[in-house]
């Protein structure tokens, strides 16, 4: 096979509707749009979720709930995934961030206590729980709160 031999698979290429092109087309005279009414109209149609005057459906239904615009929303990072450390190590969000355990801090990072951590670490982070807290203390490192 060469390059000018090549053409397209059968039906991957349908030629384009060529509209007000006189009655033996098909779609002369009045384009595929019928006779007269709104959709005939130049600018006619209506608009997205329109139901003929009818209440459309999106105003019919309930309306719940809200959004608290001060929600502060955590990356978290639990315990078994810290033992990538070496001992000793500082690990701050910085850090999280560098090494892609985190991508990106949100309102900050919140450490969990999911797994066991058998590393003496330093972890700095705006949140504990309570659990990561004693596990960390428990492996003879310290947390610290930013």
């Amino acid at each position: 096979m060469k390059l000018h031999d090549m053409k397209p698979a059968e039906g991957a290429r349908k030629a384009r509707k060529r509209i007000g092109r006189g009655i033996g087309s098909g779609t002369g005279k009045t384009s595929g749009k019928g006779h007269k009414g709104q959709n005939a109209r130049s600018g006619g149609g209506v608009r997205l979720g329109f139901e003929g005057g009818q209440i459309p459906l999106f105003q019919r239904l309930p309306k719940r709930g809200f959004t608290n615009i001060n929600r502060k929303e955590y990356a978290i990072v639990n315990l078994d995934v810290l033992n990538r450390f070496d001992e000793g190590t500082e690990v701050t969000p910085e850090l999280l961030i560098e090494t892609g355990i985190v991508s990106n801090e949100k309102s900050g990072i919140k450490i969990l206590g999911n797994g066991i951590l058998e590393k003496k670490i330093t972890v700095k982070a705006h949140k504990f729980s309570a659990s990561a807290k004693e596990a960390i203390e428990k492996a003879g490192g310290q947390t610290e709160v930013i």
